[in-house]
């Protein structure tokens, strides 16, 4: 369903977010009602069919159970169980927020939220709706989704692998360069799995810290350490039933892949600050950018714990080894922010389309997207053409914009960023060890020179 055509409910005690959800969304959806009182569900689902409910997880209401959320939640689902709901909570209560998936929320938003954030997590949602009231919702038909596309013969190949894997709870690694989506098709195999009801867990590793690695991934009880005041689930636990994705696995060290082995082999897990095991039941994807090559020397990865997280390997090609998705792609995403940045009418042109063709994109698909976003927001007409694209100052030349005599500290820096990310083909958190950084301090040197 289009966003533009989607009537949505919101639902939350505290005016000022209803305020903010009503301006956000009345250019971009047909019509959003907002309500305070949770006790009104009952009478406003009857009189109209709303395509998708934003639900605070606290109320100040008769229920008084606490978790209000859950009650609610429950009883839109009786109501309307078709209708998404998307659930909207504190900071503070985003194992709640898990625990809201598993019981058929479709997603959570933190607040505060980043608007776009919003709106993307609702346009997913109302896609997934539509795609599940749809008489063929298979792989075959994925290659024609807003997550992920391509027609070219690798990627038709992955659908089909797809296809043969999701309905199974094989392990499976998923292996690429930055940028060419292993975050979506791990999302797709979820989908397309027998525990897509259940929830879907991302684990960044590549920024877990060694301290943060356990009581990230299993979870601890209160008093466990100075500032555990209560129990906190990890990873693992929240992802029980369902999917969970480690994302950049090759990033961790041999003590993590140890300690990561063993839950594995056992299927339980052990929260900081108590010997008693819970078990978890599990489907494992992991991600890496690291080529298999890599993942073979013992000295930097165990061999059992890749066999134990790969029954099943899919490699996804990078943007130059398949061209032929590039003008898929490119439309696919002008319509994307044609409708996002209200630029109705806006179209690529093929002089365009060639130039895209002609260019080796080593930030791949998110280069292009990211390419194609500041066209649609720069461009002068409705027709983008050649001209008005820009690639990522990333992939250029670090000295390409300063003389070789420009020793200004400034200049310095930005260079030196720019020739380590290049180095490490983007990866942040390689190049932020390298320049001796944290992530964070990374990023904000990478907002000061704008790169």
């Amino acid at each position: 369903m289009n966003l533009k055509e989607a009537t949505i409910l919101a639902i939350d005690d505290d005016t000022d977010v209803l305020t903010a959800v009503r301006f956000l969304l009345k250019t971009e959806v047909k019509e959003i009602i907002t309500e305070k009182n949770p006790e009104h569900i009952r009478s406003l689902f009857p009189q109209k069919n709303f395509d998708l409910v934003l639900l605070d997880m606290n109320f100040n209401s008769s229920i008084n159970t606490g978790n209000e959320g859950f009650f609610w939640l429950r009883k839109i689902k009786e109501l309307s169980p078709a209708t998404p709901v998307i659930m909207i909570t504190a900071y503070g209560d985003i194992d709640l927020a898990v625990r809201a998936l598993k019981e058929g929320a479709a997603d959570f938003v933190v607040k505060p939220w980043h608007n776009e954030k919003l709106t993307d997590t609702i346009r997913e949602a109302l896609l997934q709706k539509a795609k599940s009231s749809s008489p063929k919702n298979t792989v075959a038909d994925f290659s024609t989704s807003t997550e992920m596309l391509g027609e070219s013969e690798p990627m038709l190949d992955i659908f089909r692998k797809i296809e043969k894997i999701a309905p199974t709870d094989a392990n499976i690694l998923i292996l690429g360069e930055n940028g060419t989506g292993k975050d979506l098709l791990a999302k797709a195999i979820h989908r397309h799995s027998g525990r897509s009801r259940q929830a879907f867990v991302k684990a960044d590793l590549g920024s877990l810290t060694e301290t943060l690695f356990e009581s990230e991934l299993f979870g601890y009880k209160k008093g466990a350490f100075t500032d555990a005041r209560e129990d906190r689930m990890g990873r693992f636990e929240a992802a029980n039933g369902g999917t969970l994705f480690l994302d950049e696995i090759g990033n961790i060290s041999l003590q993590q892949q140890a300690r990561l082995l063993t839950v594995l082999q056992n299927r339980q897990v052990t929260p900081l600050g108590t010997s008693v095991p819970v078990p978890v039941d599990i489907r494992l994807v992991c991600a890496t950018n690291l080529p298999v090559t890599e993942l073979a020397n013992e000295n930097r990865f165990r061999k059992d714990l890749v066999y134990r997280i790969n029954t099943v390997e899919i490699t996804i090609p990078p943007l130059r080894k398949r061209v032929t998705d590039i003008a898929l792609l490119a439309r696919h995403f002008t319509r994307l922010y044609a409708e996002k940045y209200f630029r109705t009418g806006t179209r690529i042109s093929n002089q365009a389309i060639a130039r895209l063709e002609e260019y080796h994109f080593p930030g791949n698909v998110r280069e292009l997207q990211h390419t194609i976003e500041r066209a649609v927001i720069m461009c002068e007409t409705e027709e983008i053409m050649s001209s008005d694209l820009l690639f990522s100052p990333l992939e250029k030349n670090s000295g390409a914009e300063t003389t070789d005599h420009d020793f200004r500290l400034s200049t310095v820096e930005r260079n030196a960023i720019l020739r380590v990310i290049e180095k490490h083909n983007g990866n942040i958190t390689k190049a932020a060890r390298d320049l001796g950084l944290t992530r964070t301090a990374l990023y904000r040197r990478l907002s000061k020179y704008d790169i």
